[in-house]
Order: C-alpha cells, then structure tokens, then sequence
C-alpha cells in the first residue's frame, strides 16, 4: 500500500464556492453542520462569500479549514488513508484533525477564536499606524538562508519591525513588517539581487511578533481543549520537525501565530519519513507548487474537489 502525506493548505487558497462541490458526501455535511453550530452562521453561506470579504481572516479561516477538512473526509469515502499530514499555516490545524490530535468540533472552536484574535490585532495595528498598513510580501529570487541573514544584517544595522515570516522554498521567502520597514526592505532586497519583491493583500503582519496581541489572546481559548497524541505522523511550521506529543502540539500551536512557517524543513521531512505520494488536501495548488522546488521525485496530487479526487490514481 502506498504512504501517502496530506497537505493542507492555508490563507491565499480561498475561492468562492470552494468545497461544495463535496457536499454529495454524509461525513461532509456532518462536518459543515458542526461548523455552522460552532460558528453561528452557516457554513454554506461563509464558503459562497465572494473574494474580498474571503480575504478577511476571521472569514477565510473557518472557510479553508472548513474545505481542507471536507476534502479529507471526501477522500476517506473513497479508500484513501494518510500515513503523514502537515498544513501551511492555517493548514495545520486541518492537519491536527486528520493526526486525531483534536477533534473537527475542538478545531473549529479554535479557528474562531484564532481568526478574530489575529483580525482583531491587524485592526489595532492599523489604527495604531493610521493611513499605513502592516502586512506582508514575498521575496522573491534569493535564497532563505540569504533573505533571514540580510534581515539579521539590517536589524543590528537599525532596521526595525522587519521579520521572515514564511520559509516557503529554496527560492521564494515571506517577510512581514510594518509599512515603512517593508518599503525599506523592498528597495534593500532589490539591491542584494531578488527578483522581485511583491506586497500581499493579508490583514496584517502574520506569522511575526508584531501580532503578538493575537497569541496572547488565542492562548487563553487554547487552554480548554485537549490535545491528544498524534496517531499518524505530523509535522510542524515552528520547528520543521515531527510533532510527538499533544502536549507539544498544544505549546506550538500558540507560537505558530507569531513564529515564522519553516515550510522548506517541514518538506524535508515528509521525504526523509518516505512517503511515496502527497495530496494537496484542499483548495488551490500552492503547495503543489512549492514542492516542485524541492526538486522531489515524490508526485503531488490536487485532491481539493470532488473530480480532482476522483481522478487520483496511484497504482500498486
């Protein structure tokens, strides 16, 4: 039998209508009654929202979870079992269900509260910076090892409110920052030879101690779920390595708010466990993307919609 990885995508995934084309399945529609319990609006409605208000954190979160968990689910009909799972951000907690680490109920009590927790530290830090706006860019054509130097460089250099945020290839690097330090930073990575350098259209400067509000708040809904021992392997965005233990998942899932996504180290260590495929469980195909830059034999497969699924053909 084939060992076969989940990846669970994170915000910047989302499309409108996404995921419901998996509704033909029972486990699905329990999953989407649950969430529309939890959230207090119905899930259908949050997933039908169009581009801009999916843009919002405290919608997109609930709204990708809720579409990473459906296409698990859809794939678990249909005969598919992981032996590894990991997520991109947000992604991870889909990947905390799919390890038996928390339950889909438990994991969209946490969303909700994540999403407004780091939606409502993005609005402080707006108002706090008046006309400019924290965020986000892409760094694109250095290395990470060259990207988080130059920041380290700039930073002793007096650079401040400028950090790596996502590690997402061996060619492509995250910075979040506040407005002025990434506008800095645009013109210095420029200089030291990236390509190019392009702001995102994020809420605020996620994965970064500039939002450490977001984690202060985030802990104290935490603190009441259980976290269990993984039953399959999982990896983490904090340290790139294998998750252990429920009391770990627990302790990293508060500093992955403001800890960068080390995506590179935690493909590194899908490959080095051995699997012999991954699917991109959810919508989009960003990660299927960011694999092909490790340069890996090991084949991604879309799995986010009912066809893509029911497409998928791995042989012996």
């Amino acid at each position: 039998m084939k060992k076969i990885a989940y990846l669970f995508p994170g915000q910047g995934a989302q499309y409108t209508n996404m995921a419901m084309d998996l509704i033909s399945s029972n486990a699905v529609v329990s999953l989407f009654q649950t969430a529309s319990d939890i959230l207090g609006k119905d899930i259908k409605e949050i997933l039908k929202s169009d581009a801009d208000t999916l843009k919002r954190t405290d919608v997109s979160q609930p709204a990708i979870t809720a579409a990473n968990l459906a296409a698990a689910m859809y794939l678990k009909e249909k005969g598919f079992s992981p032996a590894a799972c990991a997520g991109f951000s947000l992604g991870e907690y889909a990947a905390l269900v799919c390890a038996g680490v928390i339950d889909s109920a438990d994991c969209f009590r946490l969303i909700k509260a994540r999403g407004e927790a780091m939606q409502k530290a993005a609005d402080n830090l707006r108002n706090k910076s008046g006309d400019k706006t924290p965020g986000m860019a892409a760094v694109i054509g250095l290395s990470p090892e060259q990207a988080e130097s130059l920041i380290e460089k700039w930073r002793e250099e007096g650079l401040k409110d400028l950090y790596a945020a996502n590690i997402n290839s061996y060619k492509q690097l995250v910075i979040s920052g506040s407005d002025s330090a990434l506008a800095e930073a645009e013109n210095k990575f420029k200089e030291a030879g990236a390509k190019r350098v392009i702001r995102l259209q994020v809420a605020g400067p996620f994965h970064s101690p500039l939002i450490k509000e977001a984690a202060e708040d985030f802990k104290t809904v935490l603190e009441k779920i259980n976290f269990n021992d993984p039953k399959i392997a999982i990896f983490s965005n904090v340290t790139g390595k294998q998750i252990k233990t429920g009391a770990a998942a627990k302790e990293l899932a508060v500093m992955q708010i403001t800890s960068p996504v080390r995506w590179v180290d935690e493909e590194a260590a899908i490959v080095a466990f051995g699997v012999d495929a991954c699917f991109e469980t959810g919508p989009g195909n960003v990660l299927q993307g960011l694999w092909k830059d490790t340069k890996s034999e090991i084949p991604v497969y879309a799995a986010g919609t009912a066809e893509e699924i029911e497409n998928i053909t791995l042989g012996e």
